[in-house]
């Protein structure tokens, strides 16, 4: 069983960076890691994903401003925010799969966080 538990949310102004860090207890070094998102009265959708050899995906909405990374060693995954827009508000869970990212972001994640909110103005 694992448990993730995501921090870092919080307020930025538009342009402004956040990062947000998910961490795993127990061993995920060979897991998909994944960062999704969900905005009020909206459908929750996949932001990012790192595959256990640090192979990449990630939604057209966050391409060049977002960069997702792991520590295996500290179960950890990060998600780097830059250039900030107001539509990145959303509350950001962390997941994880026991299996490769393929199929990302529709694959089903077994594991998920609490969420941690993000809110740009």
């Amino acid at each position: 069983h694992v448990q993730l538990v995501e921090s870092g949310g919080g307020s930025a102004q538009a342009g402004g960076s956040l990062r947000l860090s998910c961490a795993a207890s127990g061993s995920t070094s060979n897991y998909c890691m994944g960062w999704f998102r969900q905005a009020p009265d909206e459908e929750r959708e996949g932001v990012a994903g790192i595959d256990s050899d640090g192979s990449t995906s990630y939604a057209d909405a966050v391409k060049g401003r977002f960069t997702i990374s792991r520590d295996n060693a500290e179960g950890t995954v990060y998600l780097q925010m830059n250039s900030l827009r107001s539509e990145d508000t959303a509350l950001y869970y962390c997941a994880t799969r026991v299996l490769s990212c393929s199929g990302w972001p529709r694959c089903a994640f077994g594991y998920w966080g609490q969420g941690t909110q993000v809110t740009v103005s």
